[in-house]
């Protein structure tokens, strides 16, 4: 593209190549993208490869590492005419949005140049390999241990609910390198092959019969120091880093998205018209008024996603300030389903395929807006902490070495 290439101009461009070279799809009827099933990423890598062949992946990543090194602007130019076709969304969250994003603020040159441009070009897949069976939120008390053996660091321990990483390539790995200082002094972040012969991978099953999550266990995992993202013992600026971008993309408002329709259904607004239309309650005030207060929470937050980036990027608001992206979108999806039950009764239950049952199995994930990212109540802390300046949370262990701090009792 010419550097002075107006977003319109760029707008115009990428509708006539989308509309030559992308499968045109349903927007209210997007084709299923199924994040547990293998065909649905090798599908994501193809379409990714024409992305970056037409000139349009990675709008907002920088030029040395595959993308174009264009403004947000252009970005949402892009993703309101890419609406019609099919896009390799799962690639979006965590592999752009999260993993890339990180190694861009945080990596070395080298790993920016082949790991970002690697998965630009669709070659690769990213994971975060961060909670841990035992850790619960406490995402600093990680106890999956990196140990110094000659010139290579040796990995054990487990990783749990990592998304998608079955049809990873690589693995952001957070791991304890010193046992001897506080907590959140002694760790440091790994760029881990998922398929090194120590790793052994399996997929747990979810309540609604998804098996997207997966949980990893680390058996003698020797990688050397061009594995390292930042510094030794510096892991946790790195992990902190992580968690920013995370929340960002967990409330659907980072840069480095491309394209905005839904993964199958996965995040499409409840379409409330219709369903109340096919229940018989379309002229029931209640049932209204409260389809009524969810839309407005969506508008809410729609809005709100561009106010928080805007101020951040401006320095109105410091980095933490995505964190209230992240909790409204939360709030927001939550009210959503839970409206969508309620108004469906039994049919969200035991009703036939369509509108009302997908509304009730969409219910069972809900919480998973509470979850990723970090809880809602530690997205409130980090909110009272680090933006409104309130005075931090008693913490029993701030302070001690690690290995004076009882675990698992």
């Amino acid at each position: 593209m010419s550097v002075s290439e107006s977003v319109e101009q760029f707008r115009a461009r990428a509708r006539a190549w989308l509309a030559d070279n992308m499968p045109p799809i349903d927007p209210a009827s997007p084709p299923a993208a199924h994040r547990d099933d293998e065909r649905s990423w090798q599908r994501a890598r193809e379409l990714q490869k024409r992305l970056y062949e037409g000139g349009f992946a990675g709008i907002c990543f920088p030029r040395e590492y595959g993308g174009l090194g264009l403004d947000y602007e252009y970005q949402e130019a892009f993703n309101e005419e890419s609406i019609n076709y099919e896009m390799p969304l799962i690639l979006n969250t965590p592999t752009f949005t999260i993993c890339c994003a990180t190694l861009l603020d945080t990596g070395s040159e080298e790993q920016k140049r082949q790991h970002i441009a690697a998965a630009l070009r669709g070659d690769e897949v990213l994971v975060q390999l961060l909670s841990e069976p035992r850790g619960g939120s406490d995402l600093a008390g990680v106890i999956t241990r990196a140990e110094r053996i000659g010139d290579r660091w040796v990995i054990n321990g487990a990783k749990t609910w990592s998304t998608s990483a079955f049809a990873a390539d690589y693995g952001l790995c957070l791991a304890r390198t010193d046992w001897d200082v506080p907590k959140h002094d002694g760790l440091t972040m790994f760029l881990v092959p998922i398929a090194h012969p120590g790793i052994t991978l399996r997929r747990i099953t979810q309540l609604n019969g998804s098996t997207e999550f997966c949980e990893e266990f680390f058996d003698g995992v020797d990688v050397g120091d061009d594995a390292l993202v930042g510094e030794v013992n510096n892991g946790w600026a790195v992990a902190s880093r992580l968690l920013y971008h995370e929340r960002r993309a967990v409330g659907m408002s980072s840069e480095f998205a491309s394209g905005s329709g839904s993964e199958g259904g996965r995040s499409t607004p409840v379409d409330y018209v219709a369903l109340l239309e096919k229940i018989g309650q379309g002229g029931n005030e209640r049932t209204r008024e409260m389809a009524g207060r969810a839309l407005v929470h969506r508008a809410v937050s729609e809005q709100l996603s561009g106010h928080i980036y805007r101020s951040v990027r401006d320095g109105a608001l410091p980095p933490a300030g995505g964190t209230l992206i992240r909790l409204f979108h939360a709030e927001t999806v939550t009210l959503e389903m839970d409206t969508g039950l309620a108004v469906t009764g039994t049919a969200g239950v035991v009703g036939a395929e369509g509108e009302g049952l997908q509304t009730g199995l969409r219910y069972l994930a809900r919480q998973t807006v509470c979850l990723g990212g970090g809880t809602t109540e530690m997205a409130r802390n980090v909110i009272g902490e680090r933006v409104l300046g309130f005075p931090r949370e008693y913490a029993a262990d701030r302070g001690v070495p690690f290995n004076r701090v009882r675990h698992g009792q």
